[in-house]
């Protein structure tokens, strides 16, 4: 009997182990991309940008203070898009890590 019940104790553990690996594994899958959007002449944050993230097609807008961020993306490559109207379009090539976060900053000039 008593072998019995060591046997499920070990058994017990063993999962208990092999699942907190496992998770931990999984947690460190996806990135976050965060940053600040500003006018390149004045300098100051620009607000209401739209933020593309390609491939994927997700969408965020700057808020007042020029920043914006991306949660849980998959870890790869992007393309990150900055435009606002009356704004010359600016883009960027991001490398998101898995477990990390990547900080942009991205200028964006006034149409002429």
């Amino acid at each position: 009997m008593k072998k019995i019940i060591s046997t499920f104790a070990l058994a017990a553990l063993l999962l208990c182990v092999a699942t907190s690996c496992n998770k931990e594994k999984y947690d460190n899958l996806t990135a976050t991309i965060t940053g600040t959007v500003i006018d390149m002449d004045s300098g100051e944050p620009i607000g209401n940008v739209q933020m593309t993230l390609s491939p994927g097609g997700l969408n965020s807008y700057t808020g007042n203070d020029g920043f914006f961020q991306f949660n849980d993306v998959e870890a790869q490559q992007y393309t990150l898009q900055a435009q606002k109207s009356g704004y010359q379009a600016n883009r960027k090539t991001i490398n998101a890590k898995a477990g990390e976060t990547v900080n942009v900053s991205m200028t964006l000039q006034k149409e002429q």
